[in-house]
């Protein structure tokens, strides 16, 4: 049976949009709680990158090492699962810090990529991503007024490691009542579900 990560990585938890969504959309999937892990970056933040990490890393100690158990244990969880989906706020143009830190212990030389002439290789499986971004305003389609950083980096942070096939799903204007949240929902509910069932079907 096919596992999922959902990463959740904005400050409203499980009263979020997003998360919502993201949950209704596994449900309707047909999958069961029992194949999908949670992981609440915010409700559980994850320790800071501090300097035994740094050292370590600049050290080539083991992979089991002490200063790398966050890590380990972080990247050991995504390799355990066949899709992972993140549901994220836009803040300031980009990700949110927790979904930063989460990144931070996730890319690491050695493990999750390899350093090449030619830059980053990632040495990870690629599997299905799905990315649910809340906004309070538009940053994507003809409404859009502000930049978009998220997207890019995020798909080029998760590339660097073998996670290519990522798909983003926007969920904007959130600020703007309840008939602008139900619109982006409505907007956002079937592309995703396909995709999520196209996901399943191919893990």
């Amino acid at each position: 049976m096919t596992r999922i990560l959902l990463l959740n990585c904005g400050p409203h938890s499980d009263a979020s949009h997003g998360y919502r969504l993201a949950k209704e959309t596994l449900a309707a999937s047909g999958i069961s709680d029992a194949h999908i892990t949670e992981r609440d970056l915010v409700q559980t933040p994850l320790p800071a990158i501090a300097r035994d990490y740094a050292l370590a890393i600049t050290s080539n100690v083991a992979h089991d090492a002490s200063e790398l158990q966050w890590s380990e244990q972080l990247i050991a969880e995504l390799e355990q699962h066949d899709v992972l989906f993140i549901v994220t706020p836009m803040h300031n143009f980009t990700i949110p810090a927790a979904l930063k830190l989460w990144l931070d212990h996730v890319i690491r030389i050695h493990r999750s990529f390899a350093a090449t002439p030619q830059g980053k290789v990632g040495l990870m499986k690629d599997r299905p991503t799905l990315v649910l971004v809340s906004s309070g305003g538009f940053f994507a389609g003809e409404r859009a007024k502000q930049a978009d950083f998220l997207t890019p980096y995020l798909r080029y942070a998760l590339a660097s490691i073998g996670i290519n096939d990522t798909h983003f799903y926007p969920l904007q204007g959130l600020v703007f009542g309840p008939e602008a949240v139900a619109q982006a929902v409505s907007e956002v509910r079937q592309p995703l579900s396909e995709k999520l069932s196209q996901a399943l079907a191919t893990a």
